[in-house]
């Protein structure tokens, strides 16, 4: 599949800056190298889209180096990222979350 523009929704930027400031808050600095970690993860998307499996209706990409889940729906050439959740919250509230945004 081919993919030429990968577009995160406006919740992931929340996602982003929630996930990077709790890992500032347990050590300063690993919360910019979650952020860049995770954007690096997201721009893979351009290579890698489709080829993940499907959780609550949605492609689920895991993180490399953290336990977070990108969370996408492909449209024609397009990755949209809706998402960006860490998976050591419970499964109900990931779904509950990904309701709002998605359906």
């Amino acid at each position: 599949m081919k993919i030429h523009d990968v577009i995160a929704l406006s919740h992931v930027k929340e996602d982003l800056i929630e996930g990077k400031e709790f890992y500032d808050s347990n050590e300063e600095g690993v919360g910019s190298y979650f952020f860049d970690s995770i954007v690096s993860d997201i721009e893979s998307l351009k290579i890698h889209a489709g080829i993940h499996s499907k959780h609550y209706g949605l492609h689920r990409m895991l993180s490399k180096r953290f336990p977070f889940a990108i969370y996408y729906n492909i449209n024609g050439s397009t990755a949209i990222v809706v998402a960006v959740l860490d998976l050591r919250r419970n499964p109900d509230w990931i779904r509950k979350r990904l309701k709002k945004r998605f359906y």
